[in-house]
């Protein structure tokens, strides 16, 4: 059967794909199916068309998954946040169980190490810490919404429609952060409504007001307010700060990040304290860390602990070991460890994170962890002696090949690698597996609701 873009077919969904999509066969050939589950039968819609396989989208679930559920938020499927509301969620963990092993077997041809079940998330609504708000002067609709007079659509102040830049829903609510944080979006969303400072078009570049960045403590509940604007106007902005600020105790930290660039971040050139603090402390375990406006912190509180706790039980740490930790960051890891090392070395390419994590540690009182500031490839040198355990803790692209093959040659007995991405993950242990055995993998879940799982692999010399 021949299959064309725009065609509508009856699908049976068969399997799971990485990046949450439902797989389909249509006389042997791969269709990836948006918003669709193992044992769906829908009837979809083709949208793009390769040699090897083709995408599509649900129309109409005729026959629906005895796993799919109903997703309690009004923006499930239009929204780029959480494409898995629909799937109930023991399901959604053995998915994710299933990505990684299929990765470590299919990428890097490793078979028969042990991927244990996920460990699940505490919480699976109202976990993420940080969350960013794009404003728009152009509103993206639902499809209830469209052709209705009386929707006003030269304003947003949301999240992105999948794989977009420019479409941004007028979110009222999103689940994924604490309900506190859907107050204060929107009480922003009143006041720039109101406000006489025009919203920024993400096409034209023109406008004010860009981005509403929040960020929770989950140890303290107290909240930081990022406003995010394109020229300094303090006399526009402070009274925001202080509507908010009188009407939340919760929040002890208001700023204002002033971005001039074109580029869509929620990341300043400079930034303005409008109210409180410059800085607001959680908690991962034991460890107390102060976070800035702009600075890197794990978007799941609780499920970092996991995580952390699994990295300091496979490292084996007796009290006595020289320790290197890769991708240090902010030192969060390190940090973690430093109770139970000898020394720690981290090495981090971005200067502030450096300058982050020796903060950190002056804050916690430890003195057994230092930090070298530059690339892994030029500072490998800085590192005289063999390691006892590393840690590596890549970006989603996971290790440079130069830097993997410094580590063979540094010979480290034990490696604990930390991973966002089960593929470069599986990439990067295939390249070492001639040195290093994999003996376990153990799967933390940060993000319910998406098909992002974190990983943390326990590896020794052979």
């Amino acid at each position: 059967m021949k299959i064309k873009k725009g065609e509508l077919l009856e699908l049976r969904i068969t399997d799971m794909a990485y990046g949450g999509k439902g797989v389909a066969r249509v006389d042997g050939f791969a269709v990836f199916v948006d918003r669709a589950m193992p044992l769906d039968l829908v009837n979809a819609r083709i949208i793009k068309k390769k040699k090897s396989y083709a995408e599509a989208r649900v129309v109409e679930v005729i026959e629906p998954s005895p796993f799919r559920i109903d997703s309690p938020c009004m923006y499930s499927g239009y929204c780029g946040g959480c494409k898995w509301q629909f799937l109930a969620y023991e399901k959604q963990l053995e998915y994710k169980q299933q990505h990684v092993v299929d990765s470590v077997e299919r990428i890097g041809f490793i078979h028969g190490i042990t991927v244990h079940p996920v460990i699940p998330s505490s919480l699976i609504f109202g976990y993420r810490n940080k969350m960013e708000f794009s404003c728009s002067d152009r509103r993206w609709l639902l499809p209830d919404e469209m052709g209705k007079e009386d929707v006003d659509t030269g304003f947003a102040i949301g999240l992105h429609a999948p794989g977009t830049f420019y479409k941004v829903l007028d979110t009222r609510k999103c689940l994924l952060q604490p309900e506190l944080g859907n107050y204060i979006l929107d009480d922003v969303r009143t006041f720039i409504k109101n406000s006489d400072m025009p919203v920024y078009g993400l096409r034209s570049h023109i406008g004010f007001w860009r981005f509403l960045m929040l960020r929770h403590s989950a140890a303290y509940d107290r909240w930081m307010v990022n406003i995010i604007t394109a020229t300094e106007e303090p006399a526009k902005v402070q009274p925001l700060a202080d509507i908010l600020t009188s009407k939340y105790p919760e929040i002890v930290s208001v700023i204002n990040n002033i971005n001039t660039r074109k580029a869509g971040i929620a990341i300043g050139e400079y930034e303005i304290l409008l109210a409180g603090d410059s800085c607001i402390k959680d908690k991962i375990g034991h460890v107390e860390f102060e976070i800035s406006a702009n600075s890197f912190f794990q978007t799941n509180t609780r499920s970092a602990e996991l995580l952390y706790r699994t990295v300091k039980d496979y490292a084996g740490l007796t009290g006595s070991e020289t320790v290197v930790d890769l991708y240090s960051g902010t030192g969060a890891i390190a940090i973690y460890l430093a109770d139970s090392a000898g020394e720690i070395t981290g090495i981090e390419m971005v200067e502030s994170a450096v300058s982050d994590a020796e903060n950190n540690c002056r804050k916690n009182g430890i003195s057994n962890c230092s930090f070298i500031a530059g690339d892994i490839k030029e500072c490998f040198s800085q590192i005289t002696s063999r390691p006892d355990v590393m840690v590596i803790d890549p970006p989603r692209m996971g290790m440079h090949k130069d830097v993997v093959k410094q580590v063979i040659e540094m010979a480290p007995e034990k490696i604990v690698y930390v991973s966002c991405n089960p593929a470069t993950m599986a990439r990067d242990l295939g390249l070492m597996k001639d040195s290093y055995r994999a003996l376990e993998i153990q799967p933390v879940d940060m993000f319910p609701h998406t098909y992002h799982i974190e990983s943390v692999a326990k590896l020794v010399k052979t």
